[in-house]
């Protein structure tokens, strides 16, 4: 999607498939080309039996020889009608086929187009939408800003940077046009002058989940670990109850700095503590079997058992597992949380309610006016989380052990598809009319992308001949 394409509403053409082979005529088969011609040459023949037959086969006395023809002609003429029509059908249909057979699924559910296409947009999209600005404190910035066609001048952020960088490097980054090498100078130039990262609308204070984000992007695209342990360090003596409770207590913060420092510090002596405080901030849901969950908040009052922050809170303790261990009740809350999506009560009608995107705000005292608060609106693309967690090892373990698996396909198939129904040409708008002006935000388009490409390697399977 070019970036004049940018602010329209989103469409989801469906694409032709390419034509049957057979050359330029329409793509059809030999079969198809047999069958017209039968249609075009035995209609006569068939016609000018039923004349030949008729015309010796009826009487004299009919009214004489005018009247024989006449008959004749009649009924030679509407047998060939006939014929050519059942020949016309029988093409029709056979083309039809052909179409169907190689292109299946194209015109089902108005899908955009194949996921390499899909991709390809994308990727096209951020390289026309980078922004390269000389900044004479910061020097040479390459990246992105928070949302994509921004009528402001695009200035590159930490935010929108860290999400195109991971972005690219899921796409595979296949040609000159970007380097990630001048993304990852970006990001630290972009770092503040007493260490750490902040969201364009946090000021000059760093925040947790933002340096968490930024050092996770860091380190997934080959940044030397000695090089960032400083700042995971700073950032982890920084996520305190002292320091900052808001964050300690809210479980999007705790689930995206424990995923950051993982990526970043797999070593620290924070991650422990940080998982402990999302297992004990689970609760038990008396609507779902009293299966353990996560609402918005780790401490009292938690809020309602919400589907976005169990699915958040699954995949952090996923991440966690493979790289710490786990002990049993770790390992029981995680399970736990797997059950609770798993039993979501729409699932055997292919729809789950538990999709619905979410809007959530983090509030924390100014440092210079603790009676005032700085407020980070954070919107949340529910059902890329839920393919994620229903697409880890241990999800699918879950399913297996509770005979669940049917399940399992359903509600990761129908949380994929409200994925794919979501773009547009690769990219994805926020549409939940809450007056916003960033209508593409690039942490959209990257969750969106890797959903797609997360639950494309699950269910590939190469001996598939459909």
């Amino acid at each position: 999607m070019s970036h004049q394409r940018l602010g329209r509403d989103p469409l989801r053409p469906v694409r032709p498939g390419p034509p049957p082979a057979g050359g330029p005529d329409g793509g059809a088969s030999r079969p198809v080309r047999f069958v017209g011609w039968l249609g075009g040459l035995g209609c006569l023949a068939a016609g000018y039996g039923v004349f030949q037959f008729l015309f010796q086969l009826l009487p004299a006395s009919l009214g004489g020889e005018a009247a024989k023809y006449l008959v004749s002609s009649v009924s030679g003429a509407g047998t060939a009608l006939a014929a050519w029509l059942a020949a016309a059908l029988v093409r029709a249909r056979a083309a039809g086929s052909a179409r169907t057979a190689v292109a299946p699924g194209d015109g089902a559910g108005g899908a955009p187009g194949p996921l390499p296409e899909v991709f390809a947009s994308a990727y096209g999209t951020l390289v026309a939408q980078v922004s390269v600005v000389d900044d004479p404190d910061r020097g040479r910035l390459t990246g992105w800003s928070h949302s994509l066609g921004e009528s402001s001048p695009a200035r590159p952020t930490s935010v929108g940077t860290a999400y195109g960088l991971q972005t690219m490097l899921d796409l595979g980054m296949t040609d000159g046009r970007l380097a990630p090498g001048e993304l990852v100078d970006t990001l630290w130039r972009l770092r503040l002058p007493g260490g750490g990262w902040s969201a364009r609308s946090q000021g000059a204070r760093p925040r947790p989940e933002v340096t968490a984000l930024v050092l996770g992007a860091l380190a997934r695209a080959g940044v030397p670990p000695e090089r960032l342990t400083e700042e995971a360090d700073r950032c982890a003596r920084a996520f305190t109850r002292e320091l900052d409770r808001a964050g300690r207590e809210s479980t999007h913060v705790v689930t995206t700095v424990l995923r950051g420092l993982l990526r970043a510090a797999p070593g620290g002596d924070a991650l422990p503590r940080l998982r402990e405080a999302l297992v004990d901030g689970a609760v038990s849901d008396p609507g779902r079997d009293h299966l353990r969950c996560w609402g918005y908040r780790l401490d009292p009052p938690h809020g309602p058992p919400c589907p976005l922050h169990t699915a958040q809170a699954v995949v952090a303790l996923e991440r966690a597992a493979r790289v710490l261990g786990e002990s049993a009740g770790v390992r029981a809350a995680r399970e736990d949380g797997v059950r609770w999506l798993l039993s979501c009560p729409d699932a055997p009608h292919h729809s789950c309610a538990d999709l619905e995107n979410l809007r959530e705000e983090v509030r924390r005292p100014r440092p210079d006016d603790p009676a005032r608060h700085e407020v980070l609106h954070v919107r949340h693309f529910t059902a890329t989380w839920i393919v994620r967690a229903l697409l880890s090892r241990g999800a699918l373990e879950v399913a297996r052990q509770d005979g669940l698996e049917e399940t399992w396909r359903e509600l990761v198939d129908g949380a994929a598809a409200a994925v794919w129904a979501g773009q547009q040409d690769g990219i994805w708008s926020w549409n939940r009319g809450d007056g916003t002006g960033l209508r593409h935000p690039m942490w959209m388009t990257y969750q969106g992308l890797s959903a797609l490409r997360a639950h494309a390697r699950w269910t590939y399977r190469p001996d598939d001949r459909r």
